[in-house]
């Protein structure tokens, strides 16, 4: 229930995001070639923003839910923390974004033309399917980074989580040098694992015994 509802929130802030960016667009003039670049900035700015202001607001509903779960339990403690909603609400998130990413792709895939004719990358296909599975990857990681900045009132953590999510979908304005989004976003994809990791209690210690099949 909690991903769905991730999922549909989510679902509102594209739907509102899109609603803004096709307003603009048909307010303008479609032979102002630069205009139109601005205007397609802008979009995917807003639209991040937007799904970040979603992501807060999703977590003060499950903030209210765990309060209400608190009062009717009977040793005053929630059958679920606030950590593992982070972690099923990033999951949520990351997976409806991915599946528009890959409806767009196949969408694409459909034609008419064929990718590379003019001599640009034929790597498209694949690269967009190495990108989306950043991008859910991110979004979980994001969601856990988000909610324990919420929950200390770390300010600074959310807008880390803001900054790497601008700085991921700027990225894809390097496209068709796709070196130029991959490498960027796998590096930020890194660095928020082994963050989230370390909030939700991890250590070295612990990937070690991972790594060597210990108890």
């Amino acid at each position: 229930l909690c991903l769905s509802c991730r999922a549909f929130f989510w679902l509102v802030s594209l739907l509102l995001s899109s609603l803004i960016w096709f307003i603009a667009v048909k307010a303008s003039d479609p032979n102002d070639e630069p205009l139109q670049k601005g205007l397609l900035i802008f979009g995917v700015m807003f639209s991040v923003l937007l799904q970040e202001a979603f992501r807060f607001l999703y977590y003060k509903l499950l903030r209210k839910a765990i309060e209400g779960l608190v009062a009717l339990s009977e040793d005053g403690c929630s059958p679920i923390s606030i950590q593992q909603m982070a972690y099923v609400a990033g999951v949520g998130f990351g997976l409806m974004s991915g599946a528009f990413s890959m409806i767009n792709l196949l969408a694409d895939a459909l034609g008419p033309g064929t990718v590379g004719i003019y001599g640009d990358s034929q790597l498209y296909f694949l690269t967009s399917a190495f990108m989306t599975m950043v991008l859910i990857f991110l979004h979980t990681f994001w969601g856990i980074l988000f909610f324990h900045g919420c929950e200390n009132r770390r300010w600074w953590e959310i807008a880390a989580v803001v900054v790497m999510h601008l700085a991921v979908s700027a990225s894809s304005f390097c496209n068709p040098v796709y070196v130029g989004s991959l490498v960027p976003s796998y590096v930020l994809m890194a660095v928020a694992a082994t963050w989230a990791y370390l909030l939700s209690g991890g250590s070295a210690q612990n990937v070690r015994r991972f790594l060597l099949c210990k108890s």
